[in-house]
């Protein structure tokens, strides 16, 4: 079957949900909020630029999670949901997502941020499958650190091939749709790469290739 794989973040959301993780846990005080808000920015910077250490920035990331039990987590997840991510839902995203069920396609969530913030995401916008960055979880507490690949850049092809040889799916005529120039790895491994809401850099290379770029926003 026909993969239709999708970024997340600033592709169907209008917004960047690991980002709006770090806000929320600065607006709840669950973490130091000077200090923890620069730092979120900072990374998010760095990502916006593509000169994001990745491993660096999962030490910070998921340190919140270590620290506290899950059913606080849970909690806190939903309430983020609730407040963070549902507004940043789009329309035109779950029309996407509905012309390509209607052709019988398999959809995939592929991102860099962890799983425990993305598959509520998955799951509300009904996508089965997710590839995402796996905090380790030890006894059902996260431990802070990061379970094999992060699947970012290079890292989501990564992912994903192992994802197809686990599967028996194939990148046969498989869609690809990101608006990050972090993501041109997985863009050229695809038959149709779509460059949507594309970053200035994206924007670019998809005109220079004749990728089709498209918007989402409302």
């Amino acid at each position: 079957m026909t993969l239709a794989i999708f970024d997340l973040d600033n592709t169907l959301l209008a917004g960047d949900s690991d980002h709006a993780w770090g806000e929320f846990l600065v607006e709840e005080g669950i973490v130091d909020a000077e200090d923890y808000r620069k730092a979120n920015d900072r990374f998010y910077q760095e990502y916006l630029n593509g000169e994001l250490d990745i491993l660096r920035y999962l030490s910070f990331a998921l340190q919140p999670l270590a620290k506290h039990d899950m059913s606080e987590l849970l909690i806190w997840r939903e309430r983020f949901m609730e407040k963070k991510v549902r507004p940043m839902m789009q329309r035109k995203a779950a029309e996407l997502l509905d012309t390509h069920r209607t052709l019988g396609h398999t959809l995939m969530i592929i991102t860099a941020t962890n799983r425990f913030v993305t598959e509520p995401i998955a799951h509300e916008l009904g996508i089965e499958h997710l590839i995402a960055t796996d905090p380790e979880l030890k006894d059902g507490q996260y431990t802070g650190k990061v379970a094999g690949v992060p699947s970012f850049q290079d890292g989501k092809v990564t992912r994903l091939n192992g994802w197809l040889k686990d599967t028996g799916h194939s990148l046969d005529g498989a869609w690809f749709f990101s608006d990050s120039h972090n993501d041109v790895p997985l863009l050229e491994a695809v038959a149709n790469p779509v460059a949507v809401d594309p970053d200035p850099t994206l924007e670019s290379l998809a005109r220079q290739r004749n990728w089709k770029v498209l918007s989402l926003r409302d």
